[in-house]
C-alpha cells in the first residue's frame, strides 16, 4: 500500500488530494429508514465517530449493517409483543380503528427499544 500523500496548489496553499474510495459493500442493497436514521444520529451527535468510519470507508457497511440487524430486531419485538398479547384478527373486521391502535401502539413500542439499542448508541 502506498501511503504517499500528493498535494496540489490551490492560490498560495497546498492541499492534499483525499478522494474516498469506492465502496463496493453491497452497492445494490438500499440504506432503508433505521440505516438512514443512524446515519443521521451519527452525523449530528457523534462526529468524530462519522468522520474515522467516512474516512476508513466503514460508513456504508456500518449503516447497512446497523439497518439490518434493527429490521430483524424490530420484527422479532413485534412476533413477542403479538404473542405475549395477541389481537384478535376479528377485531381488525369489527373496529378497525382499535385494531391500527394496538398494532401502532406495539410498533412504536418496538421502535423506542430500536432506538435505544441500536440507533442512538
Amino acid at each position: 500500500m502506498n501511503n504517499k500523500i500528493i498535494y496540489h496548489k490551490v492560490g498560495d496553499y497546498y492541499l492534499p488530494n483525499l478522494y474516498l474510495a469506492k465502496d463496493e459493500y453491497e452497492k445494490d442493497y438500499q440504506i432503508g429508514k433505521y440505516g438512514h436514521l443512524r446515519l443521521d444520529y451519527l452525523r449530528t451527535n457523534k462526529k468524530a465517530e462519522y468522520t474515522i468510519m467516512l474516512m476508513d470507508n466503514t460508513l456504508r457497511k456500518h449503516i447497512l449493517d446497523t439497518g439490518k440487524q434493527a429490521k430483524e430486531r424490530f420484527e422479532t419485538l413485534m412476533a413477542q409483543m403479538l404473542e405475549k398479547n395477541p389481537i384478535d384478527e376479528n377485531s381488525k373486521n369489527i373496529d378497525p380503528l382499535k385494531w391500527v391502535g394496538l398494532m401502532n401502539n406495539y410498533k412504536h413500542t418496538a421502535e423506542e427499544i430500536l432506538f435505544s439499542e441500536l440507533i442512538h448508541i
